[in-house]
């Protein structure tokens, strides 16, 4: 509970500021120059100059969508480099040596005791990671049950369960993945209708407006596509460094406990 309280406050606080620094940037930098440039080429058209019009990365991400997509996507960046940074800290317990154990020495169900109080002496935060909490887990088991088989069976669920527990974790992640490319179409839909209510003019010969419109169309689609590519690219990497962390556990648990494990 004291980790999933800690995280949701991390959370808000993360959605926070990602609103506060996207916003600022959008009303200092990026709608100043975006307006500029946009008021700059409909007075060359209406003045009737003809010039190659030059696409801006300022209109391009001016309105209101990629905005939107683009606080989400720090929201997510600074979810991911949480639990980044959490797989990377248990990752260190690895290389440590928890157990007292000489090679060729056998471990006998009385032993359970002894070689659990060092990982019982770690600080509470580390206890809880997933190698102390199997390393824990098997100990106890051989020392009440005197069975290698379940020792194994009780490592094995304790990995499979942490597994299950830190894809649960990447579900707000994901969803984020898929509200990012929705914002998008919604940029999309919102272009096309304002340039429909504008059609008349284009009859006329005043196409500014149309322009303008379908810009927003196609750059909010744009925006929205490149930032979900980003997103799923760091969500598939740090899922590959989550699985290869429960991997990682089960096989030091096999090698530093399980294979000298041994009922007198």
């Amino acid at each position: 509970m004291k980790f999933k309280s800690s995280d949701f406050v991390f959370q808000l606080f993360a959605l926070l500021g990602a609103i506060i620094l996207v916003h600022a940037i959008y009303v200092a930098i990026i709608r100043p120059n975006a307006d500029a440039l946009i008021a700059e080429q409909m007075a060359r058209e209406e003045a009737g100059e003809t010039y190659i019009q030059q696409r801006s990365i300022y209109i391009v991400m001016r309105d209101y969508e990629q905005e939107a997509c683009f606080v989400l996507m720090l929201w997510a960046m600074a979810i991911m480099g949480l639990k980044a940074r959490r797989s990377m800290r248990e990752r260190k317990l690895l290389d440590q040596a928890l157990l007292n154990v000489s090679e060729g020495t056998p471990i006998l169900p009385e032993d359970a005791r002894d070689l659990s109080r060092p990982i019982q002496a770690l600080p509470e935060e580390e206890r809880n990671f997933l190698l102390p909490r199997a390393l824990l887990t098997a100990l106890q088991r051989f020392g009440s049950t005197r069975n290698v088989g379940a020792v194994s069976s009780s490592v094995k669920e304790v990995c499979e369960t942490e597994g299950d527990r830190l894809d649960s974790e990447l579900a707000m992640v994901r969803y984020i993945t898929w509200a990012i490319p929705s914002i998008g179409f919604i940029g999309t839909v919102r272009g096309i209708g304002e340039a429909l209510a504008q059609a008349h003019r284009a009859v006329e010969g005043d196409i500014a407006g149309v322009t303008v419109s379908l810009g927003v169309a196609f750059n909010s689609t744009f925006i929205a596509l490149v930032i979900s590519i980003v997103i799923m690219f760091f969500t598939h990497q740090l899922q590959l460094m989550q699985e290869r962390l429960v991997l990682d556990t089960q096989n030091y648990c096999d090698n530093k406990l399980l294979r000298f494990l041994k009922v007198g």
